[in-house]
């Protein structure tokens, strides 16, 4: 094991691309110290280990911390918060020191990932669960699921994000998937997808308008019940019939006005 003030963030002065933008301030108020410590974990051990790329450094406020923290703008208040494949701990960690009400858990698979979540977590007394493990075992299932909301940055195509997620939450509980600037493409690309999984009401939202910049973009879906899966989907089959029997009546007024101009 490392040495805890070194490697995860003690009160030694920061290098000059550590010091947090003013608007951390503002998102993290009299826990700033606390994501001080966190950056310097990242970019010390993090980058020591693997979990963040060195040239990352100088970026872990505005497109890390930040980017992340600010997701807390879209859960309620006291939630059950899932963050499956956490990785160096984005977004939960951000969450959990923005958001000391959250109940989260962290879900990641590689022991070397966890080993780090559990010491800086530890090491700066965060209230945070970490669960070595893939979010699709039926062991992650079964101590973090029912949860109000799944997170996820940068795991999987939002497909294969869905069939993950979905199944931790409790009914008309929301998969919020941190995207880029490409969220309404991947939206508009996978969302048949989404609807097979059991999701419904999928949006793209931004959150940290003003505070990062560009703003977090998020693609947000409910879990539907089951009975309400099987109504929307017999709706929609209604819709698509109706829209057949429209274009085939369309079709068919057509061929008779050519045929009475051919007369």
């Amino acid at each position: 094991m490392f040495h805890v003030e070194r490697d995860l963030g003690g009160t030694t002065a920061e290098p000059a691309e550590l010091e947090p933008p003013a608007s951390a301030a503002t998102v993290f108020g009299d826990r700033l110290d606390l994501a001080r410590r966190y950056c310097t974990a990242l970019a010390t051990a993090g980058v020591e280990r693997g979990l963040i790329g060195p040239r990352e450094v100088p970026r872990l406020w505005d497109r890390h911390i930040l980017n992340c923290a600010v997701l807390g703008e879209l859960i309620a208040e006291g939630a059950s918060v899932v963050d499956i494949g956490s990785g160096a701990g984005l977004p939960g960690i951000p969450l959990a020191i923005a958001r000391p009400d959250l109940r989260i858990t962290l879900v990641e698979p590689l022991l070397r990932r966890t080993v780090f979540l559990s010491e800086f977590i530890e090491s700066v007394g965060l209230d945070v669960t970490v669960v070595r493990g893939r979010a699709e075992q039926s062991g992650v299932m079964k101590e973090a699921g029912g949860a109000d909301v799944v997170t996820s940055r940068a795991v999987a195509p939002l497909g294969k994000l869905a069939q993950w997620s979905l199944p931790l939450l409790r009914d008309h509980g929301h998969m919020l998937a941190l995207k880029g600037a490409s969220a309404a493409e991947e939206l508009e690309r996978d969302g048949d997808a989404l609807a097979k999984a059991g999701a419904g009401n999928a949006v793209v939202l931004e959150c940290g308008v003003g505070l990062v910049a560009p703003p977090t973009m998020v693609i947000s879906a409910e879990r539907l019940p089951r009975a309400e899966r099987a109504t929307r989907r017999r709706t929609e089959r209604a819709v698509q019939r109706d829209g057949k029997a429209a274009r085939a009546a369309t079709t068919e007024r057509a061929r008779k006005r050519a045929a009475r101009k051919a007369k």
